[in-house]
This record gives structure tokens, sequence and C-alpha cells, in this order.
């Protein structure tokens, strides 16, 4: 299909550069595609689920992925340089985006946590080699640290990467650190949060659970990817940035039970439908999964394991705003969202969010 027909103009007004407080103070809109869309709370959704359907949450857990330090090269002076890891590959080795990366070559050294001088910050510092070089930027980066012992340095020495439409207008600071983290993340790796779970107070989980509305988890460690505008013009021409997700076998039998018996599987964010739908057989059945998963999910695509998804306002010309088009259909979502402009929802990673329904007839 083409890039263009999932472009829509955005006021700038209604990018959020703070998310909603409480966390289930949001708006919410539902979307039913060929009835009229409703405007209603996050708190709501309890009462818009039925006991016995299920929410699937996403557990990653956003670490410190951006990194800044220096480049060392023999017989050069020292320019700096900035990767942004985004997909973890070995115990000592990180896919990353890095900056500037038309001056990086194989077989440079980058010592992260450094001055322009070379010398290292009062919270020490973290040495690696650029592996190889990809498009875009791209890198792989063997560290001098492995395991437990690099994860811990990227803690000290790194910073919360919010997204660019928000680090573009102002700096991270320490609301950051738990706004942009789910209350139920546990397992890191992810370099962006999975934002539609940014909602759930433990209030409002506890309202859940009270209904009767099962809550079950998954992983996909969100990466960089998922901020990389689409270039091309038509969507078989763009590639997705691969991601790591588990599922294990305990979930998604407890999933395949839930619509067996005729309850809905709720995915919480885009992300959780990515890993559900990749996970799933022609006829929708989960099976466990553990690995890379690129799935790209455009209209056309066969929604098969998830009855409704929880997702929050996506960019235009995205491939989010193209995984809801196929979810509900594309007439419909443009009409979703022109609504959530003129009615002041808030967009984007600290915005407001939505409940979609399947389109009936894609």
């Amino acid at each position: 299909m083409r890039v263009d027909l999932f472009d829509f103009e955005l006021p700038e007004a209604r990018i959020a550069l703070r998310p909603p407080v409480p966390r289930d103070a949001g708006r919410l809109l539902v979307v039913r595609p060929g009835e009229a869309l409703a405007d209603r709370a996050v708190r709501d959704l309890p009462a818009l689920l039925s006991p016995g359907d299920a929410l699937v949450f996403n557990d990653t857990r956003v670490i410190p992925a951006r990194l800044e330090g220096v480049r060392l090269r023999a017989g050069l002076p020292a320019i700096r340089v900035e990767a942004m890891l985004h997909r973890r590959e070995a115990p000592d080795l990180w896919r990353a985006f890095a900056r500037p990366g038309k001056r990086l070559a194989v077989g440079d050294a980058l010592r992260f946590g450094a001055r322009a001088e070379g010398a290292p910050c009062d919270l020490g510092e973290l040495s690696a080699t650029i592996e190889e070089k990809g498009e875009g930027g791209e890198i792989a980066l063997r560290f001098a640290l492995s395991g437990p012992l690099l994860d811990e340095r990227i803690a000290a020495i790194g910073t919360l990467p919010l997204p660019p439409y928000i680090a573009g207008k102002r700096p991270a600071d320490a609301r950051d650190a738990t706004d942009y983290q789910t209350v139920y993340a546990a397992e890191p790796g992810a370099v962006a949060a999975p934002t539609a779970g940014l909602h759930f107070s433990d209030a409002l989980l506890a309202e859940l659970d009270a209904r009767g509305i099962a809550r079950h988890r998954l992983t996909l460690h969100v990466g960089a990817g998922t901020f990389l505008p689409v270039k091309a013009d038509d969507t078989v021409e763009h590639r997705m940035h691969a991601e790591t997700g588990f599922l294990d076998a305990q979930t998604a039998e407890a999933l395949n039970a839930v619509r067996a018996r005729g309850n809905r599987v709720v995915a919480v964010g885009t992300t959780a439908l990515r890993l559900l739908e990749s996970a799933a057989d022609a006829d929708g059945r989960l099976s466990a999964f553990a690995g890379l998963t690129d799935i790209f999910i455009t209209p056309g695509t066969k929604i098969r394991a998830v009855d409704a998804l929880m997702t929050n306002f996506h960019l235009p010309r995205s491939t989010l705003f193209m995984l809801v088009s196929a979810f509900s259909g594309l007439d419909t979502m443009r009409a979703a969202y022109a609504h959530a402009i003129a009615e002041g929802y808030g967009f984007y990673s600290y915005g407001d969010s939505s409940l979609l329904f399947p389109d009936p007839a894609p």
C-alpha cells in the first residue's frame, strides 16, 4: 500500500510532553468499527471488558540505553559519539544506532562515559569496539565487559532514551525515570516503553482483578527501530528491525483457553499484539515463542490471536499507525484520529489511549 495513505496532520500542541497524573487519569477513545466513537476514561476499562476476558501485558523494562562518549582512532583526534543500544545479541554484544555514523568504521574503539579529551567521567567508563557496520548508522558493539557487569556499567553511565518527539523539546529528568516505566516492568532490555501500559496503576490492576479479568505477561524488548521513519513510498519496500520476544508455553495455553470458552484476548499495546501474532498459527492458536520477530502488520494482514487492542495514538506514516489500521480499518482509524485531534486527546508515548476492536470485514 502507498505510505501516504497513512499520513495525517497533527498539531504540535497535541503531542504530550508529560503523562496524565495519576497514571490511570488518561482519556480512552473506544473504537468499534461501524459504530459511533465513544469518549471514555482509562479508569473505565474494567467496565468495558467482561469477566473472563484476559489482558496481555508486555513486561519489558526500559534500560538507560543512550550512551555518550568518544571515538578513539590512532593518529586522529577523539570525536564525540552517541550510541543508542537497541538489541542485545550476546552477553557482551549489542546492536546500536550511532551518531555520527558516517565517521565510524569497523575496528574503531569507542569509550563511553569519557569526555572529549578521552578522560573518564566520575561514573566510570565503558569501552567497546565496532565489529560491524550496517545501514542507517547501525553498528555492532563488542564491549569490554559482559553480562551483569556490563548491565551495571550501562545503568551507571547511560541515560533514559526518551522518544525523539519528547527529547527534542526537553531533556529527560528524574520524573521520567518513573513515568517512562510501567508499574509491572520486570525484564530489562527495552530502549522504548510499551506505552499503552503506562496508563495502568496498581489501583486499576486491582479493579481488573476484582472484575474477574485475567492478567498475563509476555516480553518483547522494544528497540529503537520503533522510532525510525518509513522512508519507502510503498509498505512492501519497508524493512522492520527485529526485536527479541518471549512467550512461555503456560501463558500461550492459558490464552488459548480464554478464546476457546468465548472470551476475548486483549493486547495492551502494539508490542504485545505483535508478539502474539508472531506466536500464532494460521488458526490463531498460540504456542511458546522465544527469539526474534520482525513482523510487519499492514491492512490486509489477518489478525489471528487478538480480539481487542489498547494502544496510544501514533505518528503519521508510522508502522504503528499501519498496524492499528490493519486491526480496525484504515477509514475507521483516520476518522478516529481526526476525532481525537479535534477533541484534544494527547498523542504519542505520554498521551491518552484508545481501545480498538477489530474490523469485522477487513
